[in-house]
């Protein structure tokens, strides 16, 4: 111990630089750790900031698929009811620009939906099938506003009557009360009536056809055999 306070007594003039390098030393330090500290909290906002993003898109996402379902199923209100058909028979009618950009743009949006939302990776994927489900609601919109101002005024007076006299066809057609016999007599007959005046897609044709099937075979009485 007596060494020490000799070498403290001779020396201790070298207190004062000494204490200023420790507290350079310690400065130095304290900036360091303070720097590796706001990196972290920096990576540890930059994380989340990342992860809150990828929410954001995967749930803008969902959004677009369900305001794509739900002008599909706008549509599938047209192709699964003949009737409508026959009283808007613009919205099947691809001579008409509108039904044909509508049709054009389903078609689009339905080739860019993904299978699931993360099947969306990039901005510029979202984007696109952002713009696809836009242009198809505004395309639909379009050509449904305008099927319901012309309705059938493209046809002619006589065509009239046959569109006419298919819609009463096709209720008796559907018509439970109806004998099975008088119903595909009726449904055949409305058939011929639309032939070259409507176009029905195949998914309506096949709603309505399974419809009569099976009013047909509920109003079978089944059979009975004695012995």
């Amino acid at each position: 111990m007596e060494p020490i306070l000799d070498f403290v007594g001779h020396f201790w003039w070298l207190i004062f630089p000494l204490s200023g390098l420790f507290g350079g030393w310690a400065r130095s330090w304290s900036r360091a750790s303070e720097r590796r500290h706001r990196r972290r909290v920096e990576l540890y906002k930059l994380r989340n900031q990342a992860a809150a993003q990828e929410k954001a898109s995967r749930d803008q996402v969902r959004q677009l698929m369900d305001s794509h379902d739900a002008v599909n199923r706008r549509w599938l209100d047209y192709e699964l009811d003949v009737g409508k058909l026959i009283d808007f028979p613009v919205m099947t009618d691809v001579r008409e620009p509108l039904t044909v950009a509508f049709l054009r743009a389903k078609r689009t949006a339905d080739g860019l939906r993904p299978g699931t939302p993360e099947d969306i990776t990039t901005a510029a994927q979202l984007g696109e099938y952002r713009e696809a489900v836009h242009s198809f609601e505004l395309a639909f919109d379009v050509a449904e506003r305008e099927a319901r101002r012309i309705k059938d005024s493209n046809f002619t007076g006589p065509e009239r009557d046959r569109l006419a006299t298919a819609r009463k066809l096709l209720r008796i057609a559907s018509d439970a009360a109806a004998t099975p016999a008088e119903r595909q007599t009726a449904y055949k007959r409305a058939r011929r009536e639309l032939d070259g005046l409507i176009v029905l897609p195949d998914a309506t044709l096949a709603a309505l056809e399974e419809k009569i099937a099976g009013m047909i075979g509920a109003g079978r009485k089944p059979d009975v055999h004695q012995g």
